[in-house]
């Protein structure tokens, strides 16, 4: 193993790092309801969890209504149960054909404490991209100490890293400014 081999890693994980804040963003509630509020909700298909995407299609009608349209129209009942259980915030509507959650408008507590969740996941990310830092100096330190590479190479190597770290960590900041101005704005 070389030293760019151990950038390659870090840059790797840290990025990996970054999707999986996007994807815990994906399911904060801004202004507008997204039906990412939904992906994590499991139906009973026939003895199976299955994703509610994979049983329905999912379509946020506008600004506070998320529509559910089974394929099955024996699934309302099913989907319904599912919804109240995961705790989204609202009831179901069935109307016999579709599943309509009406979202009221976010007040400003909610929109602070979704907020703070934001923020609560930038420092997960930032948690995990120091972790990978820490992998990656232990192998750049196992890497001197085997003497694969020289005292200069390890320091060298060791800031290397530290600057990859602080280029992921400004990312994770950004990510949550964003996200933070996207939750307020009304």
């Amino acid at each position: 193993m070389e030293l760019n081999e151990v950038y390659e890693y870090a840059r790797d994980h840290m990025e990996k790092s970054l999707d999986v804040l996007k994807r815990d963003f994906g399911t904060l509630r801004t202004g507008r309801v997204t039906t990412a509020v939904v992906d994590h909700i499991k139906v009973d298909y026939y003895g199976a969890p299955t994703p509610l995407n994979q049983v329905a299609t999912i379509t946020a009608t506008d600004a506070t209504t998320i529509v559910i349209a089974p394929w099955d129209k024996g699934l309302l009942g099913e989907i319904e149960r599912a919804i109240q259980e995961a705790n989204i915030g609202v009831n179901p509507n069935n109307d016999g054909d579709v599943i309509k959650l009406f979202f009221p408008p976010m007040t400003m507590e909610q929109r602070q404490a979704e907020g703070k969740r934001a923020k609560q996941f930038g420092e997960k990310a930032k948690i995990a991209i120091r972790n990978v830092r820490r992998d990656a100096n232990d192998k750049i330190k196992k890497m001197a100490k085997e003497k694969v590479i020289t005292e200069d190479e390890e320091k060298r190597g060791l800031d290397e890293v530290q600057k990859i770290t602080d280029e992921f960590v400004k990312k994770v900041d950004d990510l949550v400014k964003a996200k933070e101005q996207e939750i307020m704005k009304v």
